[in-house]
């Protein structure tokens, strides 16, 4: 059969599956190696079609020993080198598959396990009606040894399953208002979702937050996470450029379905309902789970926005979206006249550029490196354009500052408790082989903001002569209020509501456990009168910019050994930058910005991952606890995302995306 197949014939085996999980049918076919995909394919349709008519239209044939598909139909058996030991599965593309979503509600969906992950998330993401899809992913969810004996126990409160394609009609579903929804939902004039409650028969659920889980279940699922347990959890993000099948991915098995690259592109409370409840969602979990650290005072801000949420999601008349579009579009309108008379610069510079706004104040200094016993000292600080110089006091400011440091491409990290009047600001300045700390702390509220925002401004190579200073400065102040446990100035405290509190629904079950109900409960009220006139879909998008500004939000940690190391060590990788750390104390060792990145390629053979950095720096390291594709799929994909652009109309370069995650140089 090997030599001359095109001339003689020989026995092909083909296993038909039915599309409703009947039993599959064997077939022993005849053929010649010059027979096409489609012609097989339309010979094993003739032979069946007298035991079991039915529509075969999305069946294609899967080649089990390659794991591939055969979707080529024009190509012969003996191109694609088929031969007699082959065996070839007639097989639906679509398949039912379980999902679950950020909110950990498990939904039972058909899905194309033929084409690759990131047109599949992409279908998904249409369905549930989630825009910029490339945002998101699908996780393998971790091996759990105690899950394999139990696999039939479905009675976790998670696993109440929604059918998706029976709510809404999808792909093999019956909802009669399928048709007329996804046309309700799109509006075909530029592709965006007119309402985000259209797909469903009514609202759409998904837009709606969970209620907080009891304090016995949540318990259940806490577990303390270390940063190697972190890189474990993180392994199994799919690979976009290849189909579920090839990726063993088998009818309803379980996936995870998340936001994985952590930049929220235009994120629109107008068009994204469900989206904002689902990311809301997956913020909550990771503050509930401890998936990320975050200090006892913004554990009990996140508290209260969770306990002002629920209320609003339970009580019948919600405060909020009746008048909020209206808001929206002249908040729109607004800013998009700025971009037309800017030519499409909103973050513009106000003042003539010859007048640059300067700070100067007397700050607190301390460099954790230097051998010091009192760790603070007092100085004269001036900060100018991108780069902050100190001096012994004002009167030398005239003089040759001590020292000097430039921001631009550095990290800012809050050091708060406000509280305790704690208001410093961590500087991690980018020097060849790595980062400098360096950590400034002022003396009150409104100090802070506007220094830490003008070393925001500067990181990013930006003074604070441009108009998204003063919006920083207000960001900051505003979050800083929300984690002050004392009423804002001027508001009366709010009655105690009569809403039932259970407290320890709203922290981690660890936090939960250090403090007594009823004291828990106070502290929480006490923080909600900060945030108590916030409507719902503002209480959401609070929580995810709060969220967003810990220190640790959106690193994905990996154990790797880099090259001519002697240990294993972690790496972080974040949408901007990549951290070297040390496992035993779990403390960063050297961080490289992308936008330092002059090229990253793959070897396939050994597994390593080597980037070349200006200032002739190059690493390279092997991935220990997932395939090296995992970590340079994240690379190249927040490489991707800084691409985009809001008048893109939401087409995405597909090619782009593969061509920066495929792995060739």
């Amino acid at each position: 059969a090997a030599q001359g197949g095109s001339k003689t014939s020989w026995e092909l085996s083909v296993q038909v599956d039915q599309k409703d999980g009947d039993e599959s049918m064997k077939f022993k076919m005849r053929v010649k190696g010059d027979l096409h995909i489609g012609g097989l394919m339309l010979k094993l349709v003739e032979k069946i079609s007298k035991w079991a008519p039915q529509d075969w239209s999305d069946h294609a044939l899967w080649w089990e020993q390659r794991k591939c598909w055969l979707l080529k139909t024009h190509w012969t058996l003996d191109k694609y080198g088929i031969q007699a030991d082959a065996f070839l599965r007639y097989t639906p593309q679509h398949k039912p598959l379980l999902l679950q979503l950020p909110n950990m509600k498990t939904i039972k969906m058909t899905v194309s396990f033929s084409t690759v992950v990131f047109k599949t998330v992409s279908e998904i993401c249409r369905l549930l009606n989630i825009r910029r899809s490339e945002e998101l992913s699908l996780l393998k969810p971790p091996d759990d040894p105690s899950k394999k004996k139990k696999k039939k126990d479905k009675n976790s409160p998670q696993d109440d399953i929604w059918d998706i394609d029976l709510l809404s009609g999808g792909p093999g579903g019956t909802g009669p208002m399928y048709s007329k929804t996804m046309t309700a939902t799109y509006d075909p004039e530029n592709g965006m979702p007119v309402s985000a409650t259209s797909l469903w028969f009514g609202e759409n659920p998904l837009a709606e937050s969970q209620p907080n889980l009891p304090p016995a279940e949540l318990a259940k699922l806490y577990q303390p996470l270390s940063l190697v347990d972190k890189a474990v959890n993180n392994a199994g993000w799919l690979d976009s450029s290849r189909s579920l099948m090839e990726q063993d991915i088998q009818d309803e098995d379980k996936l995870l379905l998340r936001f994985k690259y952590n930049v929220f592109f235009d994120l629109n409370p107008k068009y994204d309902a469900v989206r904002i409840t689902q990311l809301y969602e997956q913020a909550r979990w990771s503050i509930l789970l401890e998936e990320i650290d975050c200090t006892e005072e913004e554990m009990l801000m996140f508290a209260s926005l969770q306990y002002h949420i629920c209320k609003l999601t339970m009580s019948s008349e919600p405060m909020d979206n009746s008048n909020e579009p209206e808001i929206d579009e002249v908040e729109a309108a607004l800013s998009s006249l700025e971009v037309t008379l800017e030519g499409g610069l909103p973050d513009r510079i106000l003042e003539d550029i010859t007048d640059i706004p300067e700070l100067a104040d007397s700050l607190r200094l301390f460099r954790p490196k230097r051998l010091t016993l009192r760790p603070y000292k007092e100085y004269w600080f001036v900060f100018k354009d991108t780069t902050i110089s100190y001096f012994k006091n004002k009167e030398a400011a005239g003089g040759e500052p001590i020292e000097q440091f430039h921001l631009r491409g550095c990290e800012v990290v809050p050091d708060v408790n406000v509280t305790d009047k704690k208001f410093g600001i961590k500087l991690l300045l980018p020097v060849a082989d790595g980062m400098n700390e360096v950590y400034i702390r002022c003396d009150n509220e409104t100090q802070y903001a506007k220094w830490k925002a003008a070393c925001i401004l500067a990181s990013k190579g930006k003074t604070m002569a441009y108009s998204s200073y003063k919006s920083e400065v207000k960001n900051i102040q505003s979050f800083l209020q929300m984690k002050s446990l004392a009423p804002p100035p001027g508001q009366a405290t709010p009655d105690i509501d009569t809403m039932e509190m259970n407290a320890e629904c709203f922290v981690s079950p660890r936090y939960a456990k250090k403090h007594k109900t009823k004291q828990l409960t106070a502290r929480i009220l006490e923080a909600h009168q900060n945030i108590a006139r916030l409507s719902l879909m503002d209480a959401k998008m609070r929580f995810i910019q709060a969220w967003q500004s810990l220190p640790e939000f959106g690193i994905n940690y990996y154990i790797v050994r880099f090259k001519g190391g002697k240990k294993d060590e972690i790496l972080g990788i974040s949408y901007n930058r990549l951290i070297r750390i040390d496992m035993s104390s779990g403390l960063p060792v050297t961080t490289w910005r992308f936008a330092n990145m002059k090229q990253w390629n793959v070897n396939w053979e050994i597994r390593q991952v080597t980037i070349e950095f200006d200032q002739n720096v190059t690493i390279a390291f092997c991935c220990l606890s997932c395939d090296c594709k995992v970590v340079h799929e994240f690379i190249g994909g927040y490489i991707f995302l800084s691409t985009r652009a809001k008048d893109q109309n939401e087409t995405l370069d597909e090619e782009l995306f593969h061509k920066l995650t495929g792995g060739q140089e």
